[in-house]
């Protein structure tokens, strides 16, 4: 008899939720590749002096070897990763127009994807993270959120990276910003003949961009990006802004005491302007099997630059055009871009010789095969380098690939 009562209960308990949530979709992407890489100047080797024990330099050590998900010494040098998720989403209908939205989306971790932690063992950093997550209302006015989200920059070019979450993504080697924000208030207006405005802002609640709590992030619109859409039929066109203040570049100790810590020494990490980028998009989508697209973008005042002015300029300029041809359930790709650094760098330390080989542009390529088994599962090749005039900058590798949506 309790048997039977426990298996009831517990039939009970798996049928009510799936009753509560009826409207809500499953949803996901799984992305794995077998990549090779070439990456320069990947680690360093001290050079010690054999008779005091000191350093007295360091030797460049690339890596050239295997991998998996774009792990490992990839997502070092470019942060680099395959987007994996898994989400529910869904909406209820309120009457007279107007239901609300909801969203709760996961990233995972197939592999290992740092250098920390055991290949073997399983140990790994953030297996499991938050994307975009949500709760909003739609309606014949368009739609309004809060939660995590993609800022309107990143939404406006995202149909135009035709290797999207591969090794050759544009954010990867072009150097393009593209963001996903805490602390999201957003607004997108409904389609009007192929027009679209997309409109959000950070709200700062003491928060920064991992450097720690700043009590002077306290605005509503700490950061604010607005994009404005064109598409209509194989036609696309946007045009977007985005800015983040300097108060999520400092912590609260930096901000007050300004250019010193306690003891007196200068504090490099004081940041004086905002962080603001414009971008401009252009695509010829899926006309007879032809794919075109263009992007430029300017970066100004670059926080890392500031608080590090050997790490980046204070300006980056960067473009990037791509094209493919779709024949069957086949496409060929291709892509060609470059980014220019025209900002100040601190000449102490005899860094001249340094200074003048970073100006100078570097340059980024790439080609694929792609293969749809069906419309959710996808086989790919692809092969990109991104060729630097800065030292020990450069890389170049291929990944096997396979994708399935669900």
């Amino acid at each position: 008899m309790n048997k039977k009562l426990l298996t009831l209960a517990v039939a009970a308990a798996m049928v009510a939720p799936t009753a509560a949530m009826a409207e809500a979709i499953l949803y996901g992407k799984l992305h794995v590749s077998i990549d090779w890489v070439d990456i320069e100047g990947y680690d360093s080797v001290p050079v010690v002096n054999p008779v005091t024990g000191q350093v007295t330099g360091y030797v460049p050590e690339n890596y050239t070897g295997w991998g998996v998900n774009l792990g490992g010494p990839l997502k070092a040098t470019t942060g680099s990763t395959h987007a994996n998720r898994i989400g529910v989403k869904g909406s209820e209908d309120l009457g007279n127009g107007l239901k609300a939205i909801y969203q709760v989306e996961f990233g995972v971790q197939l592999s290992q994807e740092s250098t920390k932690g055991s290949a073997v063992s399983g140990a790994n950093d953030e297996i499991v993270s938050m994307r975009n997550s949500f709760v909003g209302l739609a309606g014949g006015w368009g739609t309004a959120f809060v939660g995590r989200h993609d800022t309107p920059l990143k939404i406006s070019t995202g149909k135009l990276d035709l290797f999207a979450d591969t090794i050759a993504d544009y954010n990867f080697t072009v150097g393009f910003n593209d963001l996903r924000v805490d602390n999201a208030i957003a607004y997108i207006s409904p389609d009007l003949s192929g027009f679209q405005l997309a409109a959000a802002v950070h709200a700062g609640g003491a928060a920064t961009a991992g450097f720690g709590e700043n009590v002077n992030a306290d605005s509503i619109a700490e950061g604010y990006s607005i994009a404005g859409i064109y598409s209509n039929g194989p036609f696309y066109g946007s045009l977007a802004y985005e800015s983040l203040s300097n108060n999520l570049f400092m912590d609260s100790l930096t901000s007050q005491l300004g250019r010193t810590f306690p003891d007196g020494t200068p504090r490099s990490g004081y940041v004086e302007d905002d962080f603001t980028k414009w971008r401009v998009g252009l695509g010829l989508l899926d006309w007879n099997g032809f794919t075109l697209t263009g992007i430029y973008e300017e970066q100004s005042n670059l926080p890392a630059g500031q608080i590090n002015p050997m790490e980046d300029p204070e300006k980056l300029k960067l473009w990037q055009v791509q094209a493919g041809y779709a024949f069957g359930n086949n496409m060929v790709k291709g892509m060609y871009g470059s980014g220019n650094r025209d900002g100040r760098f601190d000449e102490a330390n005899n860094i001249q010789e340094f200074k003048d080989s970073i100006e100078g542009d570097y340059y980024t390529w790439a080609i694929a095969f792609d293969h749809n088994f069906s419309k959710r599962t996808k086989a790919y090749v692809v092969y990109t380098q991104v060729d630097d005039d800065a030292p020990q900058s450069g890389w170049d590798g291929f990944s096997v690939g396979m994708i399935h949506d669900f």
